[in-house]
Formats: C-alpha cells, structure tokens, sequence
C-alpha cells in the first residue's frame, strides 16, 4: 500500500481522483466559515461521487470530525451548528438500528466509547430523511436525559462507499496517556473540566474495551476494506 498526505487547508493541495482511498482528518477550526480551501476539497468529494456513480471500481472515503461536519454543511445533511459548550473527553456513543449490518459497527458493543472533541456539531433536522445523499444514521451522541438539547449524529454511512464520524477513531490510547499526564496539559484539563474529568479520561484510555477497541476497528477495518476492493478491481481488469 502506498500513501501520501496533502496539506489542504495549509496549502490548498487537493488529490485527484486517481487514488483508491480517501482519509479526511480533523480540525480545528470552524466546518462553516469559507477559508478558501473548502470549495477545492467540495469539487474533490463531489469527483468522488460522480465516479462512483459512473464506475464500477468504487473509491472509498473516511471522514473524521471536521471533514465530516464540512461533508454534511455542503450536502444540507442535518445541521452543522455551534455547540453549547465544547465538547472534550472519552463519552459512550450509542448506536441506531442502521448500523447493524454495517461492517465497522457491528463490531462494536452498545454503547461504545470514542474521543470526541470539537466546537461544532452536527445534528437532525426535520428533513433528514430527505437529504440528496440518502444519508443513514449510525450512531448517536450519549444519552443525556437532564439535558433538554438535541443529542449530535456521531458517525453517518453517507453513501455505501463514504462513511463518516463526529468523534476521532483515530485516537491513539497510549499516546493520550502520554499527552494527558503531561504537567501542562493536566492543568489545563482539570481547569477547564475538573478532576472527575480528567480522572475518567485516563481511566477509559486504560481499557482495552474502550478507545483501544474503537481504534482498533475503525481505520484497520476500512484499509481491509479498501485491500479487498482494489484485489477485486485487479482480477476483474
């Protein structure tokens, strides 16, 4: 397998679609705001789309956190909106009846736990079910019945080849633990969210059934993914 990573909010580089896959990171920054890059990794994704469409060698794509929510303002799939107060720590996730014969969350227990970080969030509107992707839910923000706010779409199948997460999959357990325990951000941590927070944190980071089995599904899943599609694509030529 061979990679390369392109710099496209720094320098505008975009990727044409010669590739097999596609990974879409992170922030930070806001999914709303035109920063000028946005409409060449928009012309990109929607590249994607009209070869899909038109081919039978699929691409495929992951999108995580702000690639995802910028996916989702572009297409009008639910609302992109600022959160209340941002969200930052290890939180259960629960997944929808969607996402039972999905391959990444039917490896997962119910609820399962993510690293989720971020400012901006996507949520439904009354028109969901409607969106020109045919967009499905599979899975939802914990369940928080003291609080009278919409709970976020946490990951999305928005086309068979494109899947998305609100969260971080990507998230490396050990290398927190390390980052965590780090005087600095320990204090930043426990000023911002308290100690109960940062306690709980460091505890889900140590479970092998929490982040490590998140991590361990997510991404790997996706590159087999991609193996199995391209061997296929190569006996077929």
């Amino acid at each position: 397998m061979h990679y390369k990573v392109f710099d496209v909010r720094g320098k505008h580089e975009v990727p044409d679609i010669s590739y097999d896959a596609y990974i879409g990171t992170g922030g930070p920054g806001s999914p709303i705001d035109k920063e000028g890059w946005e409409m060449k990794w928009v012309m990109m994704m929607n590249s994607i789309l009209h070869h899909n469409a038109n081919n039978e060698n699929k691409k495929l794509v992951f999108l995580i956190c702000h690639s995802y929510q910028v996916m989702c303002h572009h297409f009008n799939i639910g609302i992109v909106c600022l959160r209340k107060r941002e969200s930052f720590g290890i939180f259960p996730i629960h997944k929808t009846h969607e996402s039972n014969t999905n391959q990444f969350m039917s490896q997962l227990h119910d609820p399962f736990y993510a690293v989720d970080s971020r400012k901006y969030q996507v949520v439904e509107d009354e028109n969901f079910n409607n969106n020109k992707l045919n967009a499905k839910i599979m899975a939802m923000e914990k369940i928080r019945d003291h609080v009278p706010l919409q709970r976020a779409i946490m990951a999305l199948q928005f086309t068979p080849e494109i899947f998305g997460t609100q969260f971080h999959p990507e998230a490396d357990a050990l290398g927190m633990i390390y980052y965590l325990e780090g005087e600095e951000k320990k204090e930043l941590v426990i000023k911002n969210y308290g100690i109960h927070r940062y306690h709980s944190m460091l505890n889900h980071l140590n479970d092998p059934d929490k982040i490590m089995l998140t991590q361990l599904i997510f991404l790997p899943t996706f590159l087999d993914d991609v193996l199995g599609h391209t061997l296929v694509q190569q006996s077929n030529i």
